[in-house]
């Protein structure tokens, strides 16, 4: 089965560098705000570069224990993350994995867009596994926005971190 891809963005307030900062290399912060979504980050091989694997357990409100990701490039530049998630107790048997890149662009009124593409691998071409791997690009795109909206509110809240 052919890889499904969906494109997405979320408007954002705070300037790119600093969300960038924030969202993208301080892998404690989500678990500080959000602790009933995201229990704790680690990193289980690598220095938290390129090439490392994460293991991200969820938090208690969570149907799912957690998954476990490779972070496959960081561009502090250009403000683009990009992960791949290899396993998680969520993909059943249907996802093989779920591909990332996150590129924050600056907006015309001085805040960011998010942009984001994730590219779901279904592990074969049942209808039941393709309904699947859209089901989870949903769920990944709702989560997304979630965090990068808590994120944004945190900043806004502290404007003296992450500058």
């Amino acid at each position: 089965m052919a890889p499904l891809t969906c494109d997405y963005e979320v408007p954002c307030s705070i300037p790119p560098a600093r969300l960038f900062k924030a969202f993208f290399l301080d892998d404690h912060l989500i678990t500080k705000m959000l602790p009933q979504a995201i229990k704790s980050v680690e990193i289980v091989e690598g220095d938290g570069g390129v090439g490392s694997i994460k293991l991200i357990t969820f938090g208690e409100g969570s149907h799912y224990k957690g998954l476990k990701q490779r972070v496959d490039g960081i561009d502090k530049d250009n403000f683009t993350f990009s992960h791949t998630i290899l396993e998680s107790d969520a993909f059943s048997d249907k996802i093989e994995k779920v591909a990332n890149v996150i590129k924050i662009e600056a907006s015309a009124d001085g805040g960011s867009i998010c942009k984001t593409t994730s590219t779901c691998h279904p592990k074969g071409n049942t209808e039941e596994q393709i309904e699947g791997a859209k089901q989870e690009i949903k769920a990944a795109k709702e989560t997304s926005s979630a965090m990068f909206k808590a994120v944004e509110a945190y900043l806004i809240a502290n404007p003296d971190v992450y500058n």
